[in-house]
């Protein structure tokens, strides 16, 4: 292998270009200025896309126009389709930024010459082995209705002198390249090349591991044809003309002309390898947790620092909260693994700039700006990082789950990422519940980002319109209705308005209630008010659309119908707290909770689930309180101190100003601190049912209940349920007995059925037993048994090898065209295991990938299951060929 360094190689690619009469250009920034679809350039092609997309017709460089071009960009993957950041750091060829070398013709040549240029340079040039050499091409798409690229098949023999078997033909997620969901794309053809050792290719051919991830095969340029255009329908439409668009990873092919195995060990990541390693008083290669730490960081320094040399900044949105999340993650690396519990992460930089000062000047050239925007970050992360830290260890001690609300918890007061959290609790092996940190982190951005996240100038964004003065701010939604108010201030955000009043009976949404809707109006105009959300302690009301005159008085409505369904399910919550306390005991506290018109869910800690007996009687005590119409006891204003003194319910974890509010419903029952509104007496609440009780982590459990009009509503939904499952089965005074005899019933011939099958079964495995084939002495019996699922065919097996006990291997097979699924099942005698080496797991799972699956087990009897059912005659009938093959 050439010992070129990587500066060369770079060199040596564009100036081989340039002698092909294309333009050397430089790399587009890393986040796109004008593209308003990407967070991150993440191919060379981006800063190309108006001329594939026929806005433009050629490049203008230099003062000149070019329909060739070339270069080396940087990129960044990781989020959408190319979402790489996960395996970073844990194997050789991951990187979230990498340099992606290119050429381009646009319109001008096309395939023939994209692979012939691409053998000249790589074989010719570069002196790679042919014979380690593989060309993938487009294998045709049904759905897309394209045919198999027959023209790249034929320019690749004709064009260089790769062997034809090295030719492999692979389906669209393979080789059809999209840049998105809609947007140019094309037929590609990719080149892989095998560095495994002569022995090792000599034992597997090296055309079965292409494309299976095994990381001495991989692909190292991908050219692309591009010839349509993805419209938003799915559909594909021609482009005006056919353009060429190749990528070759650049830190992939410095590792194979440099001679390593691993992308991490080329001279492109020795420097920072190196000085982290000195920085952390480690060795590299020493320690394989420590190795994955300082790949980590590694790789993370460049697409941090590179992003904000482009302009990104870290942030909590878009491209900004990308750059964050990858940043903090060095950091976490840093902190736990190499013991860096100081700021260390910007020091990296002057190695970087170093680095790429003659290819990338841009880094050097703001090395200050970016090194202190890093130390910021760093400062402000590790000063709640080993906080952070140690309530994740203490949140996940003994359990198989982190909550959704610790994770939130983790995001929202320590600047965890989700990711980071998932990261922790996957080397733990433990499950985090993210459906739980998804619904809250959806409540706190509900807070309406603006929009226009990715143009270049947001400052005029997010600026509000002062109308009046909103010192004298008042909420009176627990007392009123309705206000006359004034608008105070608005502003647009994204395709709704944000505007603020002098006064407001809407509630906000917080303490899991739910906002209140309604509208204002002056007597001609109206603004439908759809949301309302706390922020910096203001109440912000959201409209899609407000009147062109916000002056005057209005009248501010709450809708009462639904305040009033909200208010039941909250006092509701208040009674089910206080007596899931009682019947489980006081370990209960809240962990979550959301009430709105509709029904109230309610998170609390405790250890098992809770039996229906308990429910019962709890939902019991809840009924018996509404029934008792006990009047709420709401005080304001109650010093903090005085509350506690007063055994009010405190929710752990939560902050608490100097002064509270204090809701009771019989103070030797329910007492708790809530900013949220309740009915005036518990009879208001009607009845109350439980709808559900689940898990949703360690030591923590879920009810779902209903009460009021949904209450009302759900009773009458399940008698009018009672009085059809009555009109079916026949008017009866046990409807319960009688459903079990049906049950009963339908057990019984289903069990005769299965004994019925069984015996069909046992006789078609009879007549396949009688007429055998021989292979090589060996009998062979093989067939389809219709109906049959993998039990039946485990049973087959087994009897099978009773019957025939030597000599013999059994091949059975099943298909369920209607779910998709193809079953098999192989079993062998024992002399053939021992004698011939035939193994049924080995060869089960050959049959497996030929319909479409894979499988395992036994050397006596192993099943595969696969989803191409149609197949299944195609593997059978290569079953002797196979069996022939694995002879000893």
């Amino acid at each position: 292998m050439s010992t070129k360094t990587s500066s060369q190689i770079r060199r040596e690619f564009l100036d081989f270009f340039k002698e092909k009469h294309h333009a050397i250009v430089e790399s587009a920034p890393v986040a796109p200025k004008n593209d308003p679809t990407l967070l991150f350039t993440n191919a060379g092609m981006n800063q190309f896309k108006p001329i594939f997309l026929g806005e433009e017709k050629t490049l203008k460089h230099n003062g000149k126009e070019w329909k060739r071009a070339a270069d080396t960009q940087k990129c960044i993957r990781v989020s959408g389709k190319h979402n790489d950041l996960e395996e970073v750091g844990y194997d050789t060829y991951h990187h979230t930024l990498f340099e992606m070398l290119g050429n381009w013709s646009f319109g001008d040549y096309f395939k023939k010459e994209a692979i012939a240029w691409a053998w000249e340079l790589l074989v010719d040039k570069w002196g790679l082995e042919p014979d380690r050499l593989y060309a993938t091409v487009f294998g045709g798409d049904e759905e897309d209705g394209l045919p198999v690229d027959e023209e790249a098949i034929e320019l690749w023999k004709s064009e260089t002198s790769i062997k034809p078997e090295h030719i492999l033909k692979f389906g669209r997620k393979d080789n059809f390249w999209e840049m998105g969901e809609t947007g140019p794309c094309g037929p590609c053809s990719e080149v892989h090349i095998d560095l495994r050792s002569d022995e090792e290719r000599a034992k597997v051919d090296g055309a079965a591991l292409v494309n299976a991830d095994d990381p001495q095969v991989m692909e190292i340029w991908n050219l692309v044809f591009i010839q349509f255009n993805r419209q938003t329908d799915g559909s594909l439409k021609s482009l005006p003309d056919k353009h060429v668009d190749t990528g070759m990873g650049f830190e992939r092919v410095c590792a194979v002309m440099q001679g390593k195995t691993s992308n991490y060990d080329s001279d492109i990541f020795t420097p920072l390898l190196n000085e982290i390693a000195s920085m952390a008083k480690v060795t590299y290669g020493s320690d394989e947790t420590q190795d994955i730490a300082i790949r980590v960081i590694a790789d993370h320094i460049r697409a941090v620092a590179f992003s904000i040399a482009d302009g990104a900044s870290p942030g909590n949105d878009g491209r900004g909260y990308v750059i964050r999340r990858i940043l903090r993650r060095a950091i976490r690396y840093g902190w736990d693994k190499l013991g860096f519990k100081e700021p260390f992460f910007h020091k990296l930089v002057d190695v970087l700039a170093e680095q790429f000062k003659d290819v990338f000047p841009e880094l050097k050239a703001q090395k200050e700006y970016v090194v202190n925007v890093i130390r910021s970050e760093e400062q402000s992360f590790l000063k709640t990082l080993g906080q952070g830290i140690e309530l994740f260890n203490e949140v996940s001690k003994g359990k198989k789950q982190i909550s959704g609300d610790d994770a939130f918890k983790l995001h929202d007061t320590y600047g965890f990422p989700i990711d980071l959290t998932q990261l922790m609790a996957r080397e733990q092996g433990i499950e985090v519940d993210e459906d739980r940190f998804n619904e809250l982190m959806k409540e706190q951005k509900d807070r309406a980002r603006a929009a226009g996240k990715f143009s270049v100038d947001q400052s005029k964004v997010n600026e509000w319109v002062t109308l009046t003065s909103s010192a004298d701010f008042e909420f009176v939604g627990y007392d009123d209705a309705s206000a006359n108010v004034e608008f105070t201030a608005y502003r647009k955000e994204g395709d709704r308005f944000a505007f603020t009043l002098s006064q407001t009976p809407f509630y906000a949404e917080s303490g899991g209630q739910v906002a209140d809707t309604g509208l204002l109006t002056n007597g001609e105009e109206y603004v439908h008010v759809t949301d309302v959300q706390k922020i910096n302690e203001e109440y912000v009301h959201y409209s899609e659309s407000l009147p062109k005159d916000l002056k005057g008085t209005w009248e501010a409505r709450i809708d009462l119908d639904r305040r009033i369904e909200i208010q039941k399910h909250h006092s509701a919550t208040h009674l089910a707290h206080a007596a899931l306390r009682e019947e489980l005991g006081d370990h209960v506290a809240q962990k979550g909770s959301l009430v709105d018109d509709h029904h109230l869910r309610f998170d609390f800690s405790h250890f098992e689930a809770v039996s229906e007996e308990e429910l019962s009687r709890i939902e019991q005590r809840v009924n018996q309180k509404i029934q008792e119409n006990i009047p709420l006891d709401e005080q304001r204003n109650v010093p903090i101190e005085e509350a506690k003194e007063m055994g009010a319910m405190m929710l752990f974890g939560e902050k608490y100003g100097d002064r509270v509010r204090v809701i009771t419903f019989d103070e030797d029952f329910s007492r708790e601190l809530c900013g949220g509104t309740h009915v005036k007496a518990t009879g208001e609440i009607g009845y109350f049912r439980f709808t559900q009780e689940t898990s949703v982590a360690a030591g923590v459990r879920r009810i779902e209940a209903v009460c009021g009009k949904a209450a009302d509503q759900l009773l009458r939904q399940e008698h009018g349920l009672l009085k059809e499952i009555k009109a079916v089965i026949g008017q009866s005074n046990d409807v319960t007995a009688d459903i079990k005899k049906l049950q009963d019933e339908k057990k019984a011939l289903e069990k005769e059925l299965a004994a019925q099958n069984l015996q069909n079964t046992g006789a078609l495995l009879n007549d396949l037993m009688s007429k055998p084939q021989v292979v090589e002495g060996i009998n062979i019996i093989k067939g389809e048994i219709p109906g049959a699922d993998m039990d039946v065919l485990k049973q087959l097996g087994y009897d099978a090898l009773e019957k025939a006990s030597l000599n013999t291997v059994v091949v059975l097979g099943s298909k369920d065209e209607a779910e998709g699924k193809v079953y098999l099942m192989v079993s062998v005698t024992e002399d053939l295991i021992k004698e011939k080496g035939i193994k049924a797991g080995a060869l089960v799972g050959q049959l497996g990938r030929l319909v479409g699956g894979g499988g395992g087990g036994q050397p006596n009897l192993a099943t595969a299951g696969g989803r191409q059912p149609e197949k299944l005659e195609e593997a059978l009938a290569k079953v002797n060929e196979i069996i022939g093959n694995s002879i000893q």
